[in-house]
């Protein structure tokens, strides 16, 4: 998977994505559903900045179980509740510590006025290819 930020479009990295990814060749496909800040016994975690945290801990969790890395995803989307700059900040940062340097995937998010559960203020879905063999 090559991840392309092209010459004449504003640079995503401060923000934690990336604008193309680009998968050629065989690989596996693996889907992963919107997961929030809950933990495994279903208590959400107090604040966005936590709730953003055990979202991308799930997030890993999911794909681990896929047999895949944060290095396979191509696509994220994103919902956030009350979207602000600042809660962009807090994401992109999030992003850029679990990518740690490498490069980040394509990324779309989402403001919207609410989430599947009360209190609920992000969740995070992905698009991952696990090279074949």
């Amino acid at each position: 998977m090559a991840v392309i930020n092209p010459a004449g479009l504003y640079d995503p990295q401060p923000n934690g994505y990336s604008h193309l990814a680009v998968v050629q060749g065989a690989a596996r496909t693996v889907h992963v559903a919107g997961q929030g800040g809950e933990d495994a016994q279903g208590h959400l975690a107090e604040g966005f900045a936590q709730q953003v945290a055990q979202a991308l801990a799930n997030l890993r969790t999911a794909l681990a179980a896929a047999g895949a890395q944060s290095r396979d995803v191509a696509k994220l989307t994103v919902l956030i509740v009350d979207h602000s700059e600042q809660r962009l900040h807090t994401f992109g940062q999030a992003l850029m510590a679990m990518w740690a340097g490498a490069p980040t995937p394509a990324c779309t998010l989402i403001p919207v006025p609410r989430l599947a559960l009360d209190g609920m203020l992000f969740e995070i879905d992905a698009l991952a290819y696990v090279p074949a063999g």
